[in-house]
């Protein structure tokens, strides 16, 4: 049976991971938008021409 996690253990993992990293992309065009509300989800909306593409979202806020 796994070991119950202490609450410190929780709170350092949960304070891990709103830490800043820096992410390095390469790639050739970018848009900057809000997420919006979609039901029980969120929803961005990006241009026609991007469909069929591989876009990679980083949440920056």
């Amino acid at each position: 049976m796994a070991d119950k996690e202490t609450k410190d253990e929780i709170t350092e993992k949960q304070s891990l991971s709103q830490t800043k990293v820096k992410f390095e992309v390469y790639g050739e065009e970018m848009i900057e938008k809000e997420v919006k509300s979609s039901g029980n989800s969120g929803r961005i909306y990006l241009p026609p021409n991007w469909v069929g593409h591989i876009v990679k979202i980083i949440k920056v806020e």
